[in-house]
């Protein structure tokens, strides 16, 4: 097995789709600021173009390339583009993604089909794509996953199944590339609820607009743990100990996490508020709400999550993780003694 050697992200040229609002822009920001080259690709040419001149206006190197990850052909000329102008390039992050809300008897199938095509076909395009310079030059491959690629929620079945099939075949990619040899690190990010344009750009078969369960985390916390894998090679990370603790939870009492789910997850996941009738999404389309880090989050949003700093930091990952689990179990308890009365 060949050793995985990552430059550092001063050094890289860095791919990100998807990159136009939400976890993609903050990450492309943030990976500027440390120097790297980005390549931005999405749909919005508007808002994609609006961001490589801010970081060129800041002395950033950027390119922004206009496509759409459920077309192939659209991907392999993200990848054209970015040898053409830096040469190549040393991390490509598969972050573009849309999503879907309503019960599954509720949701349209093309629309499913379609978001598939995204999320999940996107994926792959970008991955395929992406280890055809990445094999002979090393570096990093970084897929979007979720929560939901370890534990689907109620009212996301479509999204959830498309985050579980990448879960897949991120993890029997990375095999196989380890068995051949390549230089190549492969990892698969799994955020939680992060404050980003996600619930208004998403398809609403609800009666109500759409919302995120808390805890909900801001966008740049998961950027930070982007740039981080992009020069230290990780396997997975969940991104938000709320995460971490409802994945824990799935494996280890999966039942009563269905029960758990279906008491607050129903509510959680709406606003309180009548959806809007004329309501623009970026399913089908270029989302409307381009050049936004952030979305209309009206809870609480964490700055920071101290689960993931330990993650990406084994030193204290095991004092962490020790005192998680504790929590875990007593937390597990004590729901098993409501849900039976004692």
């Amino acid at each position: 097995m060949a050793s995985v050697n990552l430059k550092p992200v001063s050094e890289q040229v860095i791919v990100i789709t998807g990159a136009s609002s939400g976890i993609g822009l903050a990450t492309a920001r943030l990976a500027a600021s440390k120097g790297a080259k980005v390549v931005l690709a999405a749909r919005n040419a508007e808002s994609i173009r609006q961001i490589e001149q801010e970081i060129q206006s800041s002395g950033g190197e950027a390119l922004a390339v206009v496509a759409d990850v459920a077309k192939q052909e659209d991907v392999e000329r993200i990848a054209q583009e970015a040898i053409q102008r830096f040469g190549g390039f040393d991390t490509w992050f598969n972050n573009a993604g849309v999503g879907i809300y309503g019960k599954a008897e509720q949701t349209s199938i093309d629309d499913a089909k379609h978001m598939f095509d995204t999320n999940f076909w996107g994926e792959v395009y970008g991955s395929l794509t992406a280890l055809k310079t990445l094999k002979s030059r090393g570096g990093a491959l970084i897929n979007m996953g979720s929560l939901e690629s370890d534990r689907a929620l109620p009212l996301n079945s479509m999204y959830a199944a498309s985050k579980h099939a990448v879960l897949a075949f991120t993890d029997a990619l990375r095999m196989e590339v380890e068995k051949e040899g390549a230089p190549v690190s492969i990892t698969l990010i799994k955020p939680a609820g992060i404050n980003t344009p996600f619930p208004e750009n998403a398809r609403n078969f609800m009666d109500e607009e759409p919302a995120l369960p808390p805890p909900v985390y801001d966008p740049q916390v998961v950027a930070r743990a982007v740039v981080y894998v992009a020069a230290h090679p990780e396997r997975d990370i969940i991104i938000g100990g709320g995460g971490k603790f409802i994945s824990s939870a799935a494996k280890h009492a999966p039942r009563l996490t269905d029960r758990m789910m279906e008491w607050t997850m129903f509510d959680q996941q709406k606003k309180g508020r009548s959806a809007k009738r004329e309501r623009s999404d970026g399913l089908w389309n270029a989302s409307p709400n381009g050049a936004r880090e952030r979305g209309s989050h009206e809870g609480h949003v964490m700055k920071s999550s101290l689960y993931t700093q330990a993650a990406l930091h084994p030193m204290i990952t095991g004092l962490i993780l020790g005192a998680a689990g504790a929590a875990l179990v007593g937390t597990i308890g004590l729901a098993a003694s409501d849900a039976l009365g004692t």
